[in-house]
């Protein structure tokens, strides 16, 4: 990822380049010594939880800043929660996104219609838009309307602006329930539930609750040789826990799903945890 590195992990904090800017923001998964400790006095934008961002290139960053990661350009710019509008650990599984859609692409007739996907909690649209790059159709679901608007500065910014993408500001429980009602089917499922949440109307999300009957409704949309992306990011939520439940709901084994940390390595020599991932493809 040319315009992305994660230089040095420790002290509660982690030190990413974005593009042109450096960033030292807190991460909970952050331990130990700092490898590279002058580095970070480099850094352009600093985080804290209590003050805010800070740095001498804060306010220029609000206005220009992008980054290109695994092809995809996005607009990036701090935000009052500490993100910049990308989470890296996600490029690791563009590949794969794209190899599923091109594998489908492959295979169907010259006058099929187009790969359908659905992307739920799909945020600023980095998957969206690679798989959109690579032919598909995507239904793009988010429940906040501005994480839904700088999505589609990004499709613009990509030359996708025409593409078939559905942008839809729900609540992704209630959309796949709707969905299954309809009788939809898609050929992939891609979603990155967090821990925590609230729909479009309000609704709370519990991943530890809310999850497993998402998944239900998952299973039902999906066609027979469909695929499945599902990452989290929750600290007490481990791989083959998260193979488990996606396996439960797709009534196969988990040892048949692929599942795996999605892990940042620094320049430093240090790693950084950042969730983990469970995948499954229909088509072998």
């Amino acid at each position: 990822m040319a315009d992305y590195e994660l230089v040095d992990v420790g002290g509660g904090a982690r030190l990413e380049r974005f593009g042109s800017y450096l960033t030292d923001r807190p991460h909970s998964g952050a331990h130990g010594e700092r490898r590279v400790p002058d580095r970070w006095a480099e850094a352009d934008l600093r985080y804290d939880r209590d003050g805010g961002w800070s740095g001498p290139s804060e306010t220029r960053a609000r206005d220009d800043w992008s980054a290109t990661i695994e092809g995809v350009t996005l607009e990036l710019r701090p935000t009052d929660a500490g993100q910049v509008g990308c989470f890296p650990e996600h490029a690791a599984m563009l590949p794969w996104l794209r190899e599923r859609v091109e594998l489908r692409r492959g295979t169907a007739p010259t006058d099929a219609p187009a790969i359908q996907v659905l992307h739920l909690f799909a945020y600023t649209g980095l998957a969206t838009l690679a798989m959109a790059s690579g032919g598909a159709a995507v239904a793009h679901v988010d429940s906040a309307r501005p994480a839904l608007t700088w999505a589609r500065r990004n499709a613009a910014a990509n030359g996708l602006e025409d593409a078939p993408i559905r942008w839809l500001v729900d609540d992704a429980r209630a959309f796949t329930a709707r969905e299954r009602r309809r009788g939809s089917r898609y050929d992939g499922i891609v979603l990155d539930p967090p821990t925590y949440g609230h729909g479009a109307t309000g609704q709370p999300w519990r991943l530890d609750t809310d999850l497993d009957p998402l998944l239900d409704d998952c299973r039902a949309l999906l066609g027979p040789d469909g695929f499945v992306l599902l990452t989290a990011h929750t600290e007490h939520v481990n791989e083959d826990q998260l193979a488990a439940r996606l396996g439960r709901a797709l009534r196969r084994q988990a040892a048949s799903l692929e599942a795996g940390d999605l892990r940042l390595d620094a320049e430093s020599g240090a790693s950084l945890g950042l969730g983990v991932y469970a995948r499954w493809d229909g088509a072998g």
